[in-house]
């Protein structure tokens, strides 16, 4: 049941932390390079190969899991495999589908921004991912600023024939990096439950992501492992 149940949590993570694709082909490659050529021609943007020296290495108490996936949002293939598993998944309020994402309520993602992901995992299972994304300020400020949607504070999911409950928690702005949010968001099915804590924070020119996944989760982690990404980031980005 438990393992069910944080599958069921791990498919509303749209930073896909189960397993980060390994390695790439040569398809990946283009698109890593297509991102990277757009990036420079912005003159503003940060290349996906930039994204990913900015990453975390190793939290203390944390493993990296897998290799960091890097490129286009859109081509990485943790998350195609999200929106895979995504459509596996049936809500009770389809207005809410994106209210559990690692952005709830925020507008779509820009599929072709250079992005760079890393996940971890500690000895009890519980897992962290960080997703950083080239974006301008006013882009980053619009997921930094976006809110749950009205009605959407609990909602049910359903895969295969398993039944799960879902409360959000979202907390006022925070001053993470230039500007941040908090949301958190609480899976029950039986006796079993999964806490999943999302920071999203706007820094110089991107957009970052933790989500911290877990029975034992905490926003003070969450938030900690967010300041501890800010600063990593603003010291390898120009």
């Amino acid at each position: 049941m438990a393992h069910r149940l944080l599958s069921t949590a791990m498919l509303l993570t749209v930073t896909a932390t189960a397993a980060v694709a390994c390695g790439g082909d040569g398809d990946d490659r283009t698109k890593q390079v297509n991102a990277n050529g757009r990036a420079r021609l912005a003159g503003t943007f940060y290349t996906s190969d930039q994204l990913e020296q900015a990453l975390l290495t190793e939290p203390v108490g944390y493993r990296r899991s897998g290799d960091t996936d890097s490129g286009e949002y859109g081509g990485l293939k943790s998350i195609q495999n999200f929106n895979q598993l995504q459509r596996q998944v049936t809500l009770d309020k389809p207005k809410c589908s994106n209210a559990g994402g690692a952005r709830p309520g925020s507008p779509p993602m820009d599929e072709s921004a250079p992005t760079a992901i890393a996940s971890f995992v500690k000895d009890n299972g519980q897992n962290v991912t960080e997703t950083l994304m080239a974006l301008p300020a006013d882009t980053a400020a619009k997921h930094v600023n976006a809110r749950v949607p009205a009605g959407c504070v609990t909602f049910r999911t359903k895969v295969g024939d398993q039944w799960a409950e879902h409360r959000v928690f979202e907390a006022p702005p925070g001053t993470i990096g230039e500007g941040s949010r908090t949301v958190g968001v609480t899976t029950v099915s039986g006796q079993s439950h999964v806490k999943t804590w999302y920071v999203v924070l706007r820094g110089r020119r991107y957009l970052a992501t933790i989500s911290l996944i877990g029975a034992a989760a905490t926003r003070a982690e969450a938030e900690q492992l967010a300041r501890q990404a800010d600063a990593q980031a603003n010291r390898v980005l120009p």
